[in-house]
């Protein structure tokens, strides 16, 4: 049994759960809020970040620096459809994107939001423990490990999920509390 690939895939979870967090608006500009739009630019769908510079000026404010002018309305569209709740302005071929603060039913809700993505990594975490350990009894029924072994390592990958557990409630923890900061 590789511990080593234990912590990876745990790792990636919490990776992925970092990512979806970083999506989440709070009252500061993040150009991470951009990475779940596409514009329907030269006969494809393209990511926003790759028409344009992204830039966060201020501590509430989002610029895109568009490279091609006749994109600009195309990007504008697909900002106002993305239903991030930003409006943005045109200037020549800057788009701006003032961060609205945010009423405390919508920070109430995106805590919410958060708090559930915490429950699906944790369970992906549990998912990741379950496999390893059905591998582990495995191994132990095919004499290829012995029962002293196969202990060893259930309280090994026992130990590393609530390690992995913790992470996850402090990163849901830091996050609810940068969302509800008024």
């Amino acid at each position: 049994m590789d511990i080593k690939l234990v912590n990876e895939r745990m790792d990636s979870s919490i990776q992925f759960l970092e990512k979806e967090l970083s999506k989440l608006r709070t009252s500061r500009a993040n150009p991470s809020i951009l990475d779940n739009i596409y514009v329907d630019a030269y006969g494809t769908r393209t990511p926003i970040n790759q028409l344009g510079s992204i830039s966060v000026p201020e501590a509430n404010m989002i610029t895109i620096q568009i490279w091609d002018s006749s994109l600009i309305s195309i990007v504008e569209k697909s900002i106002n459809e993305s239903n991030i709740g930003i409006n943005p302005q045109i200037d020549g071929s800057l788009l701006r994107l003032p961060i609205p603060k945010l009423s405390e039913e919508r920070r109430q809700e995106l805590a919410k939001i958060a708090s559930s993505q915490g429950e699906l990594s944790k369970i992906a975490i549990r998912n990741n423990r379950r496999d390893f350990m059905e591998k582990i009894k495995k191994d132990e029924k095919d004499k290829s490990i012995s029962q002293d072994e196969s202990k060893k390592f259930h309280n090994d990958i026992q130990k590393i999920t609530d390690e992995y557990i913790t992470k996850i409630d402090k990163l849901i923890s830091t996050k609810q509390e940068e969302i509800l900061k008024v």
